[in-house]
């Protein structure tokens, strides 16, 4: 398993998540909780994807997006992709930008 699955992981474990708009409406739309968000994430055994994402508008011009794919307790395949947050070098939070049923 890798050590930012195991960070990402951990920052869900304690609570520390947020949801995008666009990923509560995907979570409303697919009949999802936070919950079983949470629980495919921590369920997770790989990164599925990891995205490079650039902007000239971000104070950090360039940061990766990680794509989890995996079942909640339940057995519901579940999309994820978001980004661990950081503050003073350590994880702060992360934040979720699409929650939604996997295809």
């Amino acid at each position: 398993m890798s050590d930012v699955l195991i960070r990402i992981k951990r920052a869900v474990i304690a609570g520390r998540y947020a949801f995008s708009e666009k990923a509560r409406i995907e979570m409303e739309g697919d009949s999802l909780t936070e919950l079983d968000v949470a629980e495919s994430i921590v369920n997770a055994v790989a990164i599925y994807k990891r995205l490079r994402s650039r902007s000239i508008n971000r104070r950090v011009r360039v940061e990766y997006l990680y794509v989890i794919q995996s079942t909640n307790l339940e057995g519901l395949m579940i999309y994820t992709k978001g980004k661990l947050m950081r503050e003073a070098d350590e994880d702060h939070f992360y934040f979720l930008i699409s929650s939604k049923r996997a295809v």
